[in-house]
């Protein structure tokens, strides 16, 4: 299965990963939790934003 984001998809799909980041970054959660939240995104984008918004440090 080849998946192919691009145009303005791709753009708010970055826009909304950095906003995750950024959200993870200002957290009140540990480092490790942090670094590996980070890793999450990066690394699988669309399961770890969903994994994020379900179980993710709340502020």
């Amino acid at each position: 299965m080849n998946i192919e984001i691009s145009g303005l998809f791709g753009l708010i799909w970055l826009i909304v990963i950095i906003w995750a980041i950024i959200r993870v970054a200002g957290s009140r959660a540990t480092p490790l939790a942090k670094a590996l939240w980070i890793v999450a995104l990066l690394l699988l984008p669309l399961l770890g934003f969903i994994a994020w918004l379900l179980f993710g440090p709340k502020n």
